[in-house]
Formats: C-alpha cells, sequence, structure tokens
C-alpha cells in the first residue's frame, strides 16, 4: 500500500467515466413553490408584495419590534438629571435606526443574501463560492455546475481579482476570515439566549407596574415559566402557529405607534426637536463620560438587527423593505418619542417608562399585547440560533447533533433538541441570576454590536469579490459603518463589568468548542487525504480483491469525494473477505443553501467491470437535511442501476465522432430506457458527464440513431449486470464506516494535547454517531477502527 499517493482521476476508470445525474419531481408545496418561482424571477403583484410584507413582520421584525420596552431604563439606569438628556437621548435612537437598520442592513445586507438566505454564514458561503478560501479543500469542478452554485467571475488584473488572489494566497487569511465568522456565530449563539430574557422579563415587568408592592422575584418566577413554556414548546415547530406571529406583531406595532402619537400630544410635543442632530454634540458634550457609556443602551434601540438579516430565507428582499419603511420604522420612531415625551414630565418613572407611559384604559390589553410580542421575539431568535448551527454542522465547525424538521412547507423550520435546553438552562441562569433590565441590556448589547462588526468586515469582502463595487463605494459603506459600530462597541467595554462580561463567556465557549472540532474535522480529512490507496494497487489485487466475495453490496462511508480511502485497505487487511459490490459513499456538504433532488446525486465506477465497485457522492446544501426514511438509500441505488443502465447504451461509442462523451443523453437515448422496461427513467432528465465538468450536448441530429445501435449491442451486458446488482442488494446491505480515533503526537506542545486528546475526544464522545446521521440500521452497521496522530 502506497501512503499520501494522489489518484489521477482519469486513472480511476480505465473504460468510460460518468457522472450521472437523476433529475427527479422533487415534492413541494404548491404554494411555497409558486412563491419561490415568482421570488427568483422577482416579479411581484402589489398584491402579493403586501401580503409578503405583512407576514414578514411575525418573522423578521419581533426582536426589533420589543426595543422599546427596555431602552430608555437601560439608557438612564441612574436616572434622568437633566430633561435636556432625553431630547439627546431620543436623537441618537433616531439616527442609531436610521443610519444602522434603515439604510446599512434593509437597503444594503439584504442584497447579499446567498438566493435568499440570510446570517453570518450564508455570507461566508457565498465568499467561498468566489474564492477558494474553504478551510476543508473537498470542492470539485462538477459542484459549479450546480444550479444554485451561481458566482461571478472576475478578470484577474481587476481588483477584485487581486483581492482574490491576496486572500487566496495565504492559510492564515483563510483562518482569519474562518474564525471572523465563528465569532459571529457565536454572538448569534450569544442573542439567542439574551434575547428571550430580557424581551420576557421586560414585558413581565408590567405586572409590577399595577401592583408595587410584588416582590421583583415574583416577576423574574413569571418570566422564568413563559421562558420554559416557550422553549418546552420548541419541538412542536412554528408552522402550526406562525399564522398568529404577523398579526400579533401588526397589532403591536400599532399600539406602540398609536401610544406614542398619544403621549406626544398630550405631554410634551417638543421633543421632536430631537430630529437635529445637534442634540447629539450637546448630548454627548454635557455627559462626559457617563454620557458616552449611555451609548451601550441607546444600541438596543437596534437589537435583533441582525436577526432581521438572518431571518430573510422565505421572503424577498423587497417585502422586507416595504414592511420596514411602512410600518416597522414609524411606528418605533413614534413610540420612542412618545416615551421621550412622557419622560419630559415624569423624570422618576424611567425605569418602567413603557409601561408607565400607557394609557390607563387600555393597560393590561397592551400588556397581554406585549407578552405575546416578547414571545414571538424570542421565537425568532431561537430560530435563527437553530438555523445557524445546521449551517455551522454542514460546513464542519459544529459537533454533529440531531436535527429534526418541524414543517413539511418549510425547508428552514427546523430543531435541535440538544442545543434547545442548554439554551433554555443558560437563558433560565442569565434572568434568576441577574434579576434587572440593566444587567442583561448590557450584555445583550455587547454580543449584538460585535456580531454588526463581523457582519461589517464580511460586507466589505463581498462588496469586492461577489458585487465588483468601486473601491470609492466600499470605502465610504466601510467608514460610515465602522464609525458608528466602533462607537458603540467603545461604549459597551465600558460594561464589560457590568453585566457585559455573560455574551463574551458564552461566545468563548462555543468558540472554543467550533473551533477545536471544526481543526479535529481538517485533520481527519488531510490523514484521508493523504492515507489514500493508489489505484494500481487495487489493480494488483484483481477482480476478487485477493478476497472471498460474498453475496450483498457493502457501502463504504468516506469524506473523500476522489480516491479509495485508507479505511477500505485497512478493512481488506484484516478480513479475509469483501462484498459482491462496494460502493464509496461520500456525503458532501457544499457553500450553497440547498442543492435539488434531481441533482444530488453523482455516480462512476472505479476500476474495470468485474471489480463491482463504485462511487456515489451525495451533495447537500447548509440548508438541506438528511430524512429519517429510506430515501436515501433507495435513490442511492435507483442512481447506481440507472447509471450502469446509461454507461452500458454507451459502450463500443468511443469510437464514434457522432457522440459525444461529454454530452447530454439524447431524446432517443430516452425513449431507447423507456422501450426496454425501464419506465422509472422515462420522465427524468438524465446527464452523462465526464468527471470534470457537466457540457451540454452539441451533437449532430444522427447521434441518437448511433446510441440507440450501441445500446442494443450492449442489452445483455446491461441486463446482466443489473440483475447481479439486483441480487446482491436483496442477499443484504452492510454500511461500513470508519471509526477514526484522533490523538496528538507525543511531541506536541501542550495546548495541542489538551485540545486534541481531551477537548476534541469530548466532544466525539458525547455528540451523535455517523450512524445516528444516516439513520443506519444497527443490525446492518460495521465500524472500522483506525488510530492517527496530528
Amino acid at each position: 500500500m502506497a501512503s499520501g499517493v494522489e489518484i489521477d482521476e482519469d486513472s480511476e476508470n480505465k473504460g468510460s467515466m460518468w457522472v450521472l445525474e437523476q433529475k427527479l419531481d422533487q415534492p413541494m408545496d404548491e404554494e411555497a413553490g409558486r412563491l419561490r418561482n415568482m421570488y427568483r424571477e422577482k416579479k411581484f403583484s402589489a398584491l402579493l408584495l403586501l401580503r409578503l410584507a405583512f407576514q414578514s413582520l411575525g418573522v423578521v421584525y419581533g426582536d426589533l419590534g420589543t426595543s422599546p420596552l427596555y431602552v430608555f431604563y437601560n439608557t438612564f439606569p441612574h436616572g434622568i438629571q437633566d430633561t435636556e438628556d432625553v431630547i439627546g437621548a431620543l436623537s441618537l435612537i433616531i439616527y442609531s435606526l436610521t443610519l444602522v437598520p434603515l439604510l446599512k442592513y434593509v437597503f444594503i445586507v439584504c442584497k447579499a443574501n446567498d438566493n435568499g438566505q440570510g446570517g453570518t454564514f450564508a455570507l461566508y458561503s457565498l465568499l467561498c463560492r468566489h474564492a477558494k478560501i474553504k478551510t476543508i479543500p473537498n470542492q470539485h469542478r462538477t459542484d459549479e455546475e450546480l444550479t444554485t452554485y451561481s458566482r461571478s467571475t472576475s478578470h484577474e488584473n481587476s481588483f477584485a481579482g487581486k483581492t482574490k488572489r491576496w486572500l487566496e494566497g495565504n492559510a492564515f487569511r483563510k483562518n482569519a476570515l474562518l474564525m471572523l465568522v465563528l465569532v459571529g456565530t457565536c454572538m448569534v449563539i450569544g442573542d439567542g439566549i439574551l434575547t428571550p430574557a430580557i424581551s420576557v422579563l421586560s414585558a413581565a415587568g408590567g405586572i409590577k407596574v399595577d401592583h408595587p408592592k410584588m416582590s421583583n422575584d415574583v416577576v423574574v418566577l413569571v418570566a422564568v415559566v413563559i421562558l420554559v413554556g416557550l422553549f418546552s414548546m420548541q419541538h412542536y415547530g412554528t408552522d402550526r402557529v406562525g399564522w398568529l406571529f404577523a398579526p400579533i406583531v401588526l397589532l403591536w406595532f400599532l399600539l406602540i405607534g398609536g401610544i406614542g402619537i398619544f403621549n406626544i400630544w398630550k405631554y410634551d410635543c417638543s421633543v421632536l426637536r430631537a430630529f437635529s442632530p445637534v442634540y447629539i454634540y450637546r448630548y454627548l458634550r454635557r455627559g462626559g463620560k457617563d454620557g458616552w457609556t449611555s451609548l451601550g443602551g441607546v444600541m438596543l434601540s437596534i437589537t435583533g438587527t441582525e436577526a432581521l438579516f438572518a431571518d430573510l430565507a422565505h421572503f424577498p428582499v423587497s417585502a422586507v423593505q416595504l414592511a420596514f419603511t411602512m410600518v416597522v420604522f414609524p411606528c418605533l420612531l413614534l413610540a420612542y418619542s412618545g416615551q421621550a415625551a412622557y419622560l419630559m414630565k415624569n423624570q422618576g418613572h424611567v425605569i418602567d417608562a413603557f409601561y408607565r407611559s400607557i394609557p390607563e384604559s387600555i393597560y393590561w390589553p397592551v400588556f397581554i399585547v406585549a407578552t405575546l410580542a416578547a414571545i414571538v421575539a424570542s421565537q425568532a431568535t431561537i430560530s435563527a440560533t437553530f438555523s445557524i448551527i445546521k449551517q455551522a454542522l454542514a460546513l464542519g465547525c459544529f459537533p454533529r447533533v440531531k436535527v429534526v424538521h418541524t414543517s413539511k412547507k418549510f425547508l428552514g423550520q427546523i430543531y435541535i433538541p440538544d442545543i434547545n435546553w442548554i439554551l433554555m438552562i443558560l437563558c433560565i441562569a442569565v434572568t434568576a441570576g441577574f434579576k434587572n433590565q440593566s444587567q442583561i441590556g448590557n450584555a445583550y448589547g455587547t454580543a449584538v454590536v460585535i456580531v454588526m462588526l463581523a457582519t461589517t468586515f464580511l460586507m466589505i469582502l463581498i462588496m469586492l469579490l461577489v458585487w465588483r463595487c468601486h473601491w470609492v463605494l466600499v470605502l465610504i459603506f466601510t467608514a460610515l459603518s465602522l464609525v458608528v459600530e466602533f462607537t458603540y462597541f467603545s461604549a459597551v467595554l465600558f460594561k464589560v463589568d457590568q453585566g457585559g462580561w455573560v455574551p463574551l463567556v458564552i461566545a468563548a465557549a462555543f468558540l472554543l468548542i467550533m473551533y477545536v472540532w471544526h481543526y479535529g474535522t481538517v485533520k481527519r480529512y488531510e490523514f484521508e487525504m493523504h492515507s489514500k490507496v493508489s489505484m494500481a494497487w487495487i489493480l494488483g489485487l484483481g477482480p476478487s480483491l485477493g478476497l472471498v466475495r460474498v453475496p450483498g453490496i457493502g457501502l463504504v462511508y468516506t469524506e473523500l469525494a476522489s480516491g479509495v480511502p485508507h479505511i477500505f485497505s485497512h478493512f481488506i487487511t484484516n478480513l479475509p473477505a469483501i462484498h459482491s459490490v462496494v460502493v464509496f459513499v461520500c456525503v458532501k456538504y457544499l457553500p450553497v443553501y440547498t442543492v435539488p433532488e434531481d441533482e444530488r446525486f453523482l455516480v462512476k465506477r472505479i476500476g474495470p467491470k468485474n471489480f463491482h465497485m463504485f462511487r456515489c457522492v451525495a451533495r447537500y446544501g447548509y440548508k438541506d437535511l438528511h430524512k429519517k426514511d429510506d430515501d436515501f438509500e433507495r435513490k442511492l441505488f435507483d442512481n447506481l442501476f440507472l447509471f450502469v443502465r446509461l454507461e452500458s447504451m454507451m459502450e463500443g461509442c468511443s469510437d464514434s465522432d457522432e457522440y459525444s462523451l461529454y454530452g447530454q443523453q439524447t431524446e432517443r437515448s430516452r425513449d431507447f430506457l423507456k422501450d426496454n422496461g425501464n419506465t422509472s427513467s422515462s420522465n427524468m432528465d438524465l446527464t452523462i458527464s465526464t468527471v470534470d465538468s457537466i457540457v451540454p450536448a452539441k451533437s449532430p441530429p444522427q447521434a441518437s440513431n448511433t446510441v440507440m445501435s450501441c445500446g442494443q449491442m450492449s442489452s445483455h451486458t446491461e441486463v446482466d449486470e443489473l440483475e447481479f446488482l439486483t441480487n446482491c442488494r436483496d442477499a443484504g446491505v452492510v454500511h461500513i464506516l470508519g471509526n477514526t480515533v484522533v490523538r496528538a503526537r507525543r511531541d506536541s506542545k501542550i495546548y495541542k494535547k489538551i485540545a486534541v486528546d481531551y477537548i476534541y475526544a469530548f466532544l466525539r464522545k458525547i455528540c451523535r454517531e455517523h450512524s445516528v446521521i444516516f439513520n443506519i440500521p444497527h443490525e446492518s452497521l460495521l465500524n472500522v477502527g483506525q488510530i492517527f496522530y496530528v
């Protein structure tokens, strides 16, 4: 056995090599399919756009909409010293809402979505398609032929081309970019813990306003009960009750907007002076250090902005923009202005500014709607946390956890049980530990501003590599974003010891887990690559591989999309028998949001026909999920059998100039399959290609006759092999998994030994096995152990 031998793809099969793509009708809800098609074409009727904008309120804007519950209290935790400070704080809130959510996110960042998907990992996936920055180098040219693999090319001498080469030219830069993405991801997870805590606690605080003598512990207890109920209901998903979210949030915005107008009219309409930025300068000059640190409270007015981007999945950007500009933005401005007008006359009520500013006649209805809105906001953030962890899992940056679909209609609605209970425990700990909005608000602000900074740095690369903007526009965007965000970041640093340390600790823990897991994943892949078995060694074993070939099919799971993995040689050198048919199965995740079912499987033959060895690559996007059924195995064999039929049809045609081996199957060849009883493929648009690319057919019309005659000549061989494969499948299918143990070398440094021998080993022990992820029956599972040192 040769170690570290690179296998030439062309040498794996001395005869024809094909990539098979099976076109299947993907089951989809009719309405969802219609909306998706219209979204792609960007053709919306006014009525449909209004409906989508209404629906987006419940999913996208819940978190941003509940900020008025706690902003002024966190801005003035020690009380208001001067009424002019209220005007200054309101002016800061107005311009923060204008610059960050409105201009930056709604009109710029949201357009950087990955086929409708938003969030930190979506930006990273978009960059991975435009530059070779993925740290696990398992990309192949055939992946770029996917319909969802949209990318643009740039001239080598252009600014985008130079940036691309600079980014690709150094492993440190790739790792630094990945670390930036992981930091942003960890802070989003922190948001998933802090948003329910501060939103529900602030909403429950309304009870104490009406009953001043009530203990604060009672309010905390009510909040904890609501949180336990919220997290316990997650496994049902939001599909059944999601239709309630949009009406609740719309009612909430209309209520806070209406109350704001009433308070401006009743108390002090002079607060509208805050629309002049002069009052920001006066506020900061008058307040000094205290005024500067109060920016951490003002920044809470834009929390939920990152969730706005992360929850784009089911709505077009135009609908999100319409909802924000027509409903969210004006209602929030009115709500904050109304609270400011109330505080101008009631400076001592800053702790409960929102609830005390509500007219007494509608107090309890508003309290109920506020509680429901806080629950909706928490639900949106929890769902976004599940989504981003699923993306991290797909890209090899998170330990294997169970992921469950909660909706048959919507791909993005998932539930992760392990993460759900961890979030619940941490959320309850934060709520019961701090017991007040101020310290939770300090923690919340720290998490939010770091996520925004991560998004800004990623957007700079998006504008350069993907949009290919002029460097002047990139510079303007960067300067405006960083001025605002670094200002807020410097303010929250003053409050690290007042609760701001919480997201840093949470993020550090998750970052350690994610980075160590990713490091172990990369090292395992590198080991597999350098330990590949040479094709010469396989051929030297002969058709029987030097072993007894027993009836059945052996599915050997590997992370390699090319070459024979080391696990196979380890298996056949320790056991005297191997199955009659061996299929190397590679489940590969790509930097795309989804891989259509009809483009998922690639099949080719390894070695001569009498070896009966194949490779099947199953490609998934970061939103795709292995469903708990027999679909995967069934589709794998359907593709394998169909590949044999098509390969048999092409036999003897290699010397003909009338048919391109790189071409698509012609209409006559499809008819041939149908006439020979292969009805399962008669409605499929099949593609045959080389391993490297898929090129449209450019054969002359008479090529189909040649295909027809070749298929008839080889039909006997085809039937024999199909019958052989069917008999082997009926004899039994065994799934062979590699149980690879990673250890640090004896001469490794102490931190590496701790990371590999303890942290990574512990994560592998507690996380789910591959057999669970692939839904493999225990009775047909065979684990092959091996150890390698890094």
